[in-house]
């Protein structure tokens, strides 16, 4: 099996395939952390084509995995015919993650690493491979420390592909999901410092889903306590105001999530930004602002 090109790559980036595929082919067995994102699915399709039988693709399943990224992940290892499992990892007992500290990736990775570990020995010493890409050594990303402490290695990140360059390759490949939008797990949705339960995990699901079925394909529904703050791209913001500014729309809205679990819910008028609760550790770097006494 080879995926063939649907159309002509930059030499730069036709060179970065040619890499990827080289530096698979040289494994005997291969694992994927594969959570069915770009990346993840990006290295899943060249790992099965470069070693067929010989790749393995493993989903850690937790109440912080959203019920329809696990659906699509299964479907799209369906699709590249890779040998696919899903296991289940219990991060929200170890208090380093479920307490949300600003290192909370690391107790997940940790977790899925610890479980990804064994099989990979009962597989022959297969090597463990993630969806790590150029881009994510620059962001806070401490799930990666805990990666390298297991000797997963990083072949997007390895060669030097960043997440445009996935999704071009992805594009070229004929992978159908190359524009997917980026779903960073439930936890995410929470600020640092406010504990994680399975519990709020779902009701932060359960509201994602709601909106994904109202028509709105790519959001966030960020947790504060009890209120839930709705983050959609900038560029839907005037739609999305419009009909909530409608009685009947509105009051839909509001008795839904309330029934989730909130106690209020609101609309980001920034809008959709990946990553936005990481400014909070930014802000905590930045001196202590004391104002000028009155003269």
């Amino acid at each position: 099996m080879r995926f063939s090109l649907l159309e002509p790559l930059p030499p730069p980036l036709a060179a970065l395939l040619a890499a990827l595929r080289q530096h698979l082919a040289a494994f005997d067995q291969v694992v994927v952390a594969y959570s069915g994102g770009v990346d993840s699915a990006l290295v899943a399709a060249l790992a099965v084509e470069q070693r067929g039988g010989a790749a393995l693709a493993i989903t850690g399943v937790s109440p912080a995995l959203a019920p329809h990224l696990r659906q699509e992940a299964a479907a799209q290892a369906g699709w590249l015919r890779i040998r696919h499992r899903e296991i289940a990892t219990a991060e929200l007992a170890d208090p380093a993650y479920a307490s949300n500290p600003e290192q909370r990736c690391y107790a997940c990775k940790r977790e899925l690493h610890r479980l990804l570990a064994p099989i990979a020995a009962a597989a022959g010493g297969a090597a463990v491979v993630d969806g790590v890409n150029a881009d994510d050594l620059g962001d806070h990303r401490p799930g990666i420390r805990a990666a390298q402490e297991f000797g997963v290695r990083s072949p997007l990140a390895e060669v030097g592909l960043d997440k445009a360059g996935v999704r071009q390759l992805s594009r070229a490949l004929g992978l159908p999901w190359w524009d997917k939008p980026a779903q960073p797990c439930l936890a995410s949705r929470f600020p640092y410092g406010e504990p994680i339960t399975a519990e709020r995990l779902e009701r932060v699901a359960a509201a994602e889903a709601w909106l994904l079925a109202a028509g709105w394909p790519q959001l966030r529904v960020r947790c504060q306590g009890q209120t839930a703050r709705i983050e959609l791209p900038a560029d839907q913001l005037n739609r999305a105001l419009l009909l909530w500014a409608e009685p009947t729309a509105r009051g839909e809205l509001v008795a839904a999530f309330l029934e989730f679990g909130f106690t209020a819910v609101g609309v980001d008028l920034e809008g959709l930004v990946s990553g936005k609760l990481n400014r909070e550790l930014a802000a905590q770097s930045l001196p202590e602002f004391r104002p000028s006494p009155l003269r």
